[in-house]
């Protein structure tokens, strides 16, 4: 086990885990992977019939950078096309997107649920900072009902620098949040937690890089390793990174 590997639990009766955590959305709660691939696919065949595109979907690299706000995928996806046909595209997609949810094609993670039972049924608070949009996000919390466990949903289009630590910190602000972590799968997540000195925890799941797990405080493999966190883990690491 890697240093930065999470610390198993040996003495659960005295364990407590923190008192606030900040959660991203896509590729940490969300199983983006089972609708993306169907949305981009009808995305680009819609650029095709407007004579707009004629090479194949780019599923590869939307992957490559999954985890920035959607603008800035389409100026990737989409670098030598107006920003007219780039809104569109994204609308287009973002319509597919919650098509897609709404028609149950999605997925939560394995244990999503109990995790946040688990959470707030010990008094502590579940937050969620997404560089999602906000219908998107709302689709989403709404088929799943996570809003029996989650405080807020925050979206990346709350902050005008689309920035995920100034969204964080808004969250922070509004909560009057001291010590906690942020959970998530890339190196937004993890920045977001360094720049509010916050614990950054690390999901190796579908499209984490280990190259950015690298930075995180911890790196768990599934949700449930979560409730193996102690206190003394999460304010450690919140105090070490207050004084650098």
């Amino acid at each position: 086990m890697h240093g930065n590997e999470i610390r198993k639990n040996t003495d659960s009766a005295k364990k407590q885990i923190m008192t606030s955590f900040i959660f991203d959305m896509d590729g940490t709660l969300f199983q983006t992977d089972k609708i993306l691939e169907l949305a981009l696919v009808d995305a680009f065949d819609r650029l095709r019939k407007l004579n707009l595109w004629d090479a194949g979907t780019p599923i590869d690299k939307y992957r490559e950078i999954m985890g920035v706000p959607l603008p800035k995928v389409w100026e990737e996806l989409l670098p030598q096309h107006s920003g007219e046909v780039r809104k569109a595209a994204n609308e287009f997609f973002h319509e597919r997107l919650i098509w897609n949810i709404q028609n149950g094609n999605g997925a939560l993670y394995p244990n999503v649920e109990e995790v946040f039972k688990y959470i707030t049924d010990n008094d502590h608070k579940i937050y969620i900072a997404s560089n999602g949009l906000t219908a998107y996000l709302a689709a989403i919390t709404k088929f799943y009902r996570l809003d029996r466990w989650v405080t807020e949903t925050f979206s990346i289009e709350q902050v005008s620098s689309l920035d995920k630590g100034e969204l964080v910190r808004s969250i922070m602000e509004k909560y009057h949040i001291q010590d906690g972590a942020v959970i998530g799968d890339r190196l937004s997540d993890i920045n977001a937690a360094k720049a509010n000195k916050l614990t950054a925890i690390g999901c190796r799941f579908d499209f984490a890089q280990e190259s950015e797990l690298a930075q995180a405080d911890f790196v768990i493999e599934d949700l449930a390793e979560l409730m193996d966190l102690t206190n003394g883990d999460i304010l450690h690491a919140n105090k070490v990174r207050r004084a650098d």
